[in-house]
């Protein structure tokens, strides 16, 4: 049976058909995630069962205008990524505390998360398109009502509105990796 199917048979809560797609791509995707992490066993293993896991609490999020193999890999190379990045955060962390004294570390560490997180924030903000970026300034940094950036932007306030909503829900969406852990 196709992977496709399969996937259609997992949506309808198909035990079996979660065990096929188990079967067929645990080892390849083990080795995907052991040589992309530096052959990092322990998370190479953490990486494919959270893989699995995705479609099995998810299995709709299944995108039938592909192929379910490209599909999968694509999921699996979006998590290496994600990984990539959370190295890159802590990396950020250990090379800015290196040569602070204990104490002085400890005392920034909210500080330097605040940086980090400011430096990628101000780098998807140069991204955005011109309007976009103004609007979110004046907003957010600038404290104006929707009203004056109407005004100041020439449109109606429902498009500051929408704009702002938008702008803000794809930040949000890129800089989801910033999210605090919850204790």
């Amino acid at each position: 049976m196709p992977d496709e199917e399969l996937m259609t048979l997992l949506t309808k809560g198909g035990q079996q058909a979660f065990d096929e797609l188990y079967k067929r791509y645990s080892k390849p995707m083990f080795h995907f995630f052991y040589r992309m992490l530096n052959n990092d066993r322990k998370k190479a293993e953490d990486m494919l069962h959270d893989l699995f896991l995705k479609i099995i609490e998810k299995p709709e999020s299944f995108d039938h205008t592909r192929t379910f193999s490209s599909w999968f890999y694509t999921l699996a190379g979006n998590m290496v990524r994600n990984e990539y990045r959370s190295i890159q955060i802590r990396n950020d962390y250990d090379q800015q505390s290196r040569n602070q004294p204990e104490e002085e570390v400890e005392h920034h560490v909210e500080n330097m998360d605040r940086q980090i997180f400011d430096q990628k924030l101000q780098a998807e903000l140069d991204s955005l398109n011109p309007d976009s970026k103004t609007m979110f300034n004046l907003r957010y940094v600038e404290e104006m009502s929707v009203r004056q950036i109407a005004e100041i932007m020439e449109c109606p306030e429902g498009t500051v509105k929408s704009r702002l909503f938008y702008t803000t829900r794809q930040l949000a969406k890129k800089l989801s990796i910033y999210k605090p852990a919850i204790n």
